[in-house]
């Protein structure tokens, strides 16, 4: 396993990132504010306003350092990446794979089981962490229709009723989804997920982690040679990366939720970090954005026991493991593609 190397984000509203030699710096008011090795990156995301020069698009496109801009809410706003290392017969075998409706169903199967599963095992360590008995009893549940739906999921005869049950799973889940907030109940209060936009502060802070989320598995399939727009529990559209959003079904609940909810239980962010804007968008400060990232690379650096590798590695590696797990299972190296499974 390769070692997990840092993603640069810069956030300040009109920085300015250029070259310096081998080095990503960061320009902050005519001064340069820091200065980043090329060698130690493995991304870099520019959020609202930040522009980069030419030489350092470059630099980290010859190096292999993708860089992502994102609106300050975290919507994708578009992604440079340098050449693709990758051989093209995998690629080929993907197109073919997800043309092919058995072998993808086999890879849906596993996608929506290893997702339902992962949001019932956060569900359940919340039903242990409240304190609430109606409340640990409303998460209890969801738990056990959701480990009857991921059942369900794994005999599913179409990709189309593996989508189905997937479906069904997310409405059981975001709907228990209040239960386990339990820290600034004035400001923190779920009634349903809302995206484009985010009505309120949970939903904003869940796109927001999101975001984060898909940069660093986009990342992780290009880097092993995988094409990130196409996958197969999601169909193909047009500026879609299908294949991420694939790969981010086994990880939101277990990596994004469970991070958005620690920092809303632990109440490290409130009322202030968040306003609403005219159309009724709900928008995280500078200062929570800058709070989530710090809590998202800090969680990169844990370490979890993979329970396919059966080996240790940092949670921010887990994308990369899971391309790496993709990109065998299409080469014929596996005969089941091993979806990601908390424990």
């Amino acid at each position: 396993m390769r070692k997990l190397l840092n993603t640069l984000h810069v956030m300040t509203q009109g920085a300015y990132v250029h070259r310096d030699g081998e080095t990503v710096a960061v320009k902050i008011d005519s001064e340069t504010r820091l200065r980043v090795p090329v060698h130690t990156l493995e991304g870099l995301v520019c959020w609202g306003h930040v522009s980069c020069s030419p030489p350092v698009l470059a630099l980290c496109c010859e190096k292999g350092v993708g860089i992502s801009f994102l609106a300050e809410s975290g919507h994708f706003l578009a992604r440079v990446q340098g050449p693709v290392s990758g051989n093209v017969l995998l690629r080929r075998q993907q197109y073919r794979s997800a043309d092919d409706a058995e072998h993808s169903l086999g890879i849906v199967r596993m996608i929506v089981a290893a997702k339902v599963a992962n949001s019932r095992i956060v569900i359940l360590r919340a039903a242990r962490e409240v304190s609430d008995p109606t409340a640990a009893a409303q998460l209890r549940e969801a738990a056990g229709k959701l480990a009857e739906i991921g059942r369900q999921a794994l005999q599913a005869a179409t990709a189309e009723e593996a989508r189905g049950h997937e479906g069904i799973a997310g409405r059981i889940y975001f709907s228990a989804f209040d239960a386990m907030v339990v820290g600034n109940r004035e400001t923190f209060v779920f009634r349903g997920r809302s995206r484009r936009p985010p009505l309120d502060p949970i939903n904003a802070l869940l796109s927001f982690a999101y975001a984060l989320l898909r940069h660093d598995v986009e990342s992780a399939l290009e880097s092993v040679g995988l094409d990130p727009a196409v996958g197969f529990l999601h169909t193909d559209r047009p500026g879609r990366p299908s294949l991420a959003l694939d790969l981010m079904e086994e990880l939101r609940s277990a990596i994004a939720d469970r991070l958005v909810l620690t920092l809303i239980n632990r109440r490290q962010l409130g009322e202030s970090d968040f306003s609403t804007q005219d159309n009724g968008s709900v928008v995280l400060s500078e200062l929570a954005r800058k709070t989530l990232v710090s809590a998202w690379q800090q969680r990169k650096q844990e370490e979890i026991m993979h329970p396919f590798l059966e080996e240790r590695i940092a949670v921010g590696l887990i994308p990369y493991a899971q391309a790496l797990l993709m990109a065998r299972f299409l080469r014929g190296g596996l005969d089941a593609y091993p979806a990601f499974l908390w424990r």
